[in-house]
């Protein structure tokens, strides 16, 4: 049995969906854990000024990782290492990675230390509706958790090595320590040190996930080490491909510092809300958008590279339809099931009947553009594949600026538009709850990706061609029959009633059995529309798919 295991992650995998379930499959065990980590967080502080401080206090840490350790990203090295291994040079990839082990580390030092003394300024740029204790705490928590973009960034960057040899099975396991980490934080050190406890398990799990690919890499001669005789060409090579990349995540990062910036400035608690369901709506984005973007994206520049544009379309049509055919169930039935989702995974000990109906009101906000967020995945991965990497860059500054004027936007119409305010609380049943402002925020996120992925598909088809596959009925194919799924799944809800819902249990059992009959119904309608997303993903499910090897995506933010 444990050798079957270790088998699984050394096999080829030759087809898009049965790598994208196996990544789909890795990426969910990550998400279990998350989930975890969350439901701790949630059970222990509620949504309260402990956890506005704790999600705050990655804003600048979450910067310094995209702008600077994203230079060392595992899409720009392992290609460049796979060229220096395949031609059995290992002398050559150990110089270049020892070269790119030592200016990073000398970056990041220097960063890291000018940071330290300005976060006291920075925290009020970032968090400026805190108090002066909130404040003092912000900047500790901030100082700690410095730590971890530096040992990520190691890590992404031993992870390049760990890959190009191979060795699935340690990186895929470097993310659910991460998560580790963060757990024990929370179960061990804060009832231990107190607050810092929680910040000190976030840099505990970045060291764990360092140091599990140490032992291999030592083993084949790639333990990292400095060195004096540093290769410039190739560093300027590697800034030169990962710019444009670093960019697009430092806008995408810029969203988040805007919005939770304005949320520091509502009422306590609205940081944390607007960060649980954020994370929640992540897990669908996580196990579809991220898993066929990168299952897709060797192949793509495979094509590319080779010329053979038409199969290079075909190839993007494809995963479109699958992703539209995945996104659209979990949204409406993350939508429908919004406050049995909340309830099961965050509802316990502090956090209370009005935080789970306000998170599940920004869950439902955040998961209309679920669709949007995993199609910019992918078209961006385009892009990159056609080694194109600035369109897409400048498409998401624009949508940046979208989200963040529509953040004010929307907070002005709530405060002076009443009937926004009660058009916002009545369609998502939090009318009579205080304090409801936090909902402006994750409304302009999904308006703002909405126009990201159709400005990315435009873009797209101008540039490379109209995607062939009758991908426009694919997609009403799949919005119809998941938007029937969510009309059942919602009139079980009421047939279900009667479930004792005062237990966890009885709220599990309620929304298990109302999402499943909408799955049902889901795939009903799929198959007597003659639907062939559900005969491939029947066929993929049915090819042993567990007994192929995984591309594992990198963390992109802490």
């Amino acid at each position: 049995m444990v050798k079957k295991f270790f088998k699984i992650i050394h096999k080829e995998f030759s087809g898009l969906h049965e790598a994208a379930l196996l990544l789909g499959l890795s990426a969910l065990a990550s998400q279990v854990l998350a989930l975890l980590r969350d439901h701790l967080l949630a059970k222990t502080f509620g949504a309260g000024q402990t956890l506005d401080v704790y999600y705050a206090a990655f804003r600048i840490p979450d910067l310094v990782y995209v702008t600077i350790a994203s230079f060392v990203s595992v899409m720009v090295l392992i290609p460049l290492l796979i060229d220096k291994i395949g031609k059995n040079d290992n002398k050559a990839a150990k110089e270049f990675m020892d070269s790119v082990f030592t200016v990073f580390c000398a970056v990041m030092v220097g960063v890291s230390v000018i940071l330290y003394f300005l976060i006291p300024w920075l925290t009020r740029l970032t968090a400026p509706g805190f108090s002066s204790a909130e404040q003092v705490q912000l900047i500790l928590f901030t100082r700690i958790l410095l730590f971890s973009p530096f040992l990520l960034g190691i890590s992404n960057l031993l992870g390049s090595v760990t890959q190009s040899l191979r060795k699935f099975l340690i990186y895929a396991l470097s993310p659910l320590l991460y998560n580790v980490g963060i757990i024990l934080g929370v179960t061990v050190l804060y009832p231990t040190i107190g607050p810092t406890g929680l910040v000190w398990g976030v840099a505990i799990g970045a060291l764990m996930h360092l140091a599990i690919q140490l032992p291999v890499l030592a083993e084949r001669g790639f333990f990292p080490g400095f060195t004096r005789k540093i290769n410039w060409p190739m560093i300027r090579q590697v800034v030169g491909v990962s710019l444009p990349r670093t960019l697009t995540l430092a806008t995408a990062q810029l969203d988040d510092l805007v919005l939770l910036s304005m949320a520091s400035l509502f009422a306590t608690g609205s940081i944390a809300i607007f960060s649980f369901s954020y994370n929640l709506q992540a897990v669908p984005l996580a196990i579809v958008g991220v898993s066929y973007s990168v299952a897709a994206f060797p192949q793509l520049a495979k094509l590319y590279a080779q010329g053979q544009k038409k199969e290079f379309l075909s190839q993007i049509s494809d995963t479109v339809r699958h992703i539209a055919f995945w996104s659209f169930l979990s949204s409406v039935l993350f939508i429908v099931l919004r406050a049995q989702v909340v309830r099961v995974i965050l509802g316990a000990g502090r956090f209370n009947w009005a935080d789970t109906r306000l998170t599940a009101a920004c869950l439902a906000l955040f998961a209309i553009s679920v669709i949007g967020q995993s199609l910019c995945l992918l078209f961006v991965r385009g892009y990159y594949a056609a080694g194109k990497t600035y369109k897409p860059l400048f498409i998401n500054i624009i949508c940046t600026g979208l989200v963040i004027a529509l953040a004010f936007i929307f907070s002005d119409w709530y405060r002076s538009w009443p009937a926004f305010k009660d058009l916002l609380e009545t369609i998502l049943r939090v009318k009579g709850l205080p304090d409801t402002q936090i909902l402006v925020l994750p409304l302009a996120f999904s308006v703002g990706f909405i126009v990201n992925s159709w400005l990315h598909w435009i873009g797209f088809e101008r540039e490379f061609g109209k995607l062939p596959g009758g991908v426009g009925r694919s997609f009403l194919q799949s919005l119809f029959a998941a938007v029937t799924g969510g009309v059942v799944s919602y009139e079980m809800l009421n047939i279900l009633e009667g479930l004792p819902t005062r237990t966890v249990a009885g709220i599990f059992l309620q929304g298990f059995a109302a999402g499943l009959a909408g799955i049902a119904i889901f795939a009903a309608v799929l198959v007597l529309l003659n639907n062939s997303e559900i005969k491939e993903v029947g066929r993929a499910l049915g090819s042993r798919f567990w007994k192929r090897k995984p591309v594992v995506a990198e963390q992109e933010t802490l």
